[in-house]
């Protein structure tokens, strides 16, 4: 296990592919967190979870996943993470449980973890968001900074 990171604030992580419509809802609402300047705000934009972001994970407070949620229902869900029991990862990308797991198990450390799914319908290559996205991404600012505020 490396040393025990710096424990520090919260962290927005905002995945998915920009180019594919609502799959890059996630890193839309980061890019707009981040035009905030949030105190004690940090943000990371990727298009897939992977194990080197669970150093940053790790000297988090509160870490707060956002992605696009083709499954879920037509609306915006919050939910509290826990880590999964196991950190071994069964692909190249990994799920936020998983990402909590690495982070718990190589650092030392496991942030308290908020996954914020945003709904999409529209997965076509475009750089656009669809309305129900749109609608999503309002909220899911309003809910960031809901969250961040309690730091």
């Amino acid at each position: 296990m490396e040393s025990p990171p710096e424990i520090a604030g919260v962290l927005v992580i905002g995945y998915g592919n920009p180019l594919r419509g609502d799959d890059g809802a996630g890193p839309k609402v980061v890019e707009a967190i981040e035009e905030l300047h949030l105190p004690q705000v940090r943000t990371l934009i990727c298009q897939q979870l992977s194990p080197e972001h669970a150093e940053p994970i790790a000297r988090a407070r509160t870490v707060i996943f956002v992605d696009a949620a083709v499954d879920a229902p037509k609306e915006v869900q919050l939910r509290q993470l826990e880590p999964n029991k196991s950190s071994q990862l069964m692909a190249h990308a990994a799920d936020p449980r998983t990402m909590l797991a690495l982070a718990r198990d190589v650092f030392g450390h496991c942030p308290e973890a908020w996954w914020l799914t945003i709904p999409a319908v529209k997965l076509g290559f475009s750089e656009e968001l669809s309305p129900v996205a749109r609608r999503g991404y309002e909220v899911a600012l309003e809910q960031i900074r809901t969250l961040a505020g309690r730091h």
